[in-house]
């Protein structure tokens, strides 16, 4: 890569004001450990940070995806967050998001290592239209996120993700546990009473999008920066980040935005790459670097209330016969 067009550079990492397709396409095969960001969603409303319509997503996608199997290491990883759409003026879901992991694994040669799901407790009740006028459709508080490889067995160690043990785990670690078979038929032995450190955490990772007043979003008020609208939180890419690379190891995120993924590199001490194509937010990006900061974590827990717990048989109310489709006075 030529110096020339680095952005921004710190300790491990680099920001280049460019496409990505240019910088990767500079990069050795079988170079990068681990490839991790959350590209343009398929939208059908466009965003000020720019989108593909939903419908030619995957053409546009395509000239990314041969080059992020290049430059991925054989034992690498590819991690996508990605939002689902909606069909235009219909209570109805898009089903992009679905059509280009499975593109990606079919044409490119990718493997589904996993399917996980980002919920967002604090995501506000969307589509309005569908959930809080014509009330046919819940809140839609979920990410999909495609962890690929290009391999079946790519590095990797659910150890460096370990949760806190719940409660009542904690008293079974104390107390003891009787051996026994459980309704299901699983065998528990008397191995699962030992101590590993932490709960191994499932595929849904809850992370609350609440960031305000963090210190990105004070350095850009300070200096007159418009930040970037659509961060993920420094959590979700750190939770990939941790379990599929080592210290020292390359990550690129290609979409780099308000470069979320460098900073949480930079504390790992990984190295890295963003690209960006708005200049604007690489200038609120260097924020990130300008400070001396820590990573603190919150032992939070969200708890999903069991679907009953509000169920009323005596309501008056009668399901829309049309299923919404005539708007509501």
């Amino acid at each position: 890569m030529n110096p020339e067009t680095i952005y921004f550079k710190t300790q491990f990492g680099e920001m280049y004001l460019c496409d990505a397709l240019d910088v990767m396409s500079s990069l050795p095969s079988d170079s990068i450990n681990l490839i991790v960001t959350s590209p343009p969603f398929g939208l059908v409303r466009k965003k000020e940070y720019g989108n593909v319509d939903a419908n030619d997503y995957l053409n546009w996608f395509k000239p990314f995806a041969k080059e992020f199997h290049r430059v991925l290491c054989e034992n690498g990883s590819l991690v996508i967050d990605i939002g689902g759409s909606w069909e235009k003026g219909q209570p109805t879901r898009s089903l992009y998001h679905f059509k280009l992991v499975i593109m990606l694994c079919e044409e490119f040669g990718f493997h589904l290592a996993q399917d996980f799901y980002w919920w967002n407790p604090s995501k506000l009740p969307t589509p309005a239209e569908w959930v809080t006028v014509r009330r046919v459709r819940v809140k839609d508080a979920v990410n999909t996120v495609w962890w690929l490889s290009k391999t079946p067995y790519p590095k990797a160690s659910n150890k460096r993700v370990l949760q806190p043990y719940s409660e009542s785990m904690e008293d079974l670690l104390k107390n003891g546990y009787v051996a026994k078979k459980r309704p299901s038929g699983h065998d528990i032995s008397t191995k699962f009473s030992h101590n590993n450190g932490g709960a191994i955490p499932p595929n849904l990772i809850a992370i609350p999008n609440t960031d305000s007043n963090d210190s990105y979003i004070r350095y850009c008020k300070n200096h007159g920066i418009a930040p970037h609208p659509a961060r993920f939180p420094s959590e979700l890419p750190e939770f990939f980040i941790r379990m599929l690379t080592d210290k020292g190891d390359l990550v690129l995120d290609p979409f780099g935005g308000s470069c979320v993924t460098g900073e949480v590199c930079e504390h790992l001490e990984r190295r890295w790459i963003c690209c960006e194509l708005i200049e604007e937010y690489l200038k609120g990006a260097i924020g990130r670097f300008s400070t001396t900061s820590s990573h603190e974590y919150e032992e939070t827990a969200y708890s999903i209330t069991k679907p009953g717990a509000l169920w009323n048989e005596n309501t008056k109310d009668t399901l829309p016969q049309d299923g919404g489709k005539k708007r509501p006075q």
